[in-house]
């Protein structure tokens, strides 16, 4: 049996209703699970980027990728381990103020992690982390040892690619190029 690989998806669509439900069809088809997705604005007037993260086989990779760049409305789908890319999330934490000061390493527990803290109730106090997933699962596991994780909250993954360029910023220029070419 092929081994699974934790990858990150990146595509790159128009801006468009209907497309999110698209992709996530594909992987629907295909039975394979998406593990977070995160959906914003890329550095493209009018183009938006999608990061999803997965663990599948190589070959549903392929078809994966194979498929999604068929949709119409997308740009390009590109597929990136993790020493292909830069990525973070964010996490929130509400944490029950009483027994998170009866703790005596609260402090040095909230530095050590670099978080910084949000808000500070009477009753809890809202504390937030950017980094990596293995470190947002270490604090919580710190958190939920003293018992005080009242909700937990984290994105998914973000990520640029370590290359110097955007890929789909050449493609979409040699497409105008294109483009430019025929109307003349």
């Amino acid at each position: 049996m092929e081994n699974t690989v934790l990858y990150t998806i990146i595509v790159h669509s128009e801006n468009f209703s209907g497309i999110l439900n698209q992709i996530a069809a594909v992987f629907t088809r295909l039975q394979v699970n998406i593990e977070s997705l995160n959906v914003s604005a890329s550095s493209m007037k009018n183009v938006h980027k999608f990061t999803i993260t997965c663990n599948t086989t190589a070959k549903n990779i392929e078809k994966i990728l194979k498929q999604i760049n068929k949709k119409m409305d997308v740009i390009n789908a590109s597929c990136y381990t993790d020493d292909e890319i830069f990525q973070s999330e964010i996490a929130m934490f509400k944490i029950s103020t009483d027994e998170f000061q009866n703790w005596e390493d609260t402090s040095r527990l909230l530095r050590g992690y670099n978080t910084h803290i949000v808000e500070i109730t009477p009753e809890y106090l809202v504390v937030e982390m950017a980094g990596s997933s293995d470190a947002i699962n270490s604090l919580y596991g710190e958190l939920d040892k003293i018992h005080c994780v009242r909700q937990f909250v984290r994105s998914g993954k973000v990520a640029v690619t370590a290359s110097p360029l955007e890929q789909v910023s050449d493609l979409l220029s040699r497409r105008q190029e294109r483009y430019k070419d025929r109307l003349q």
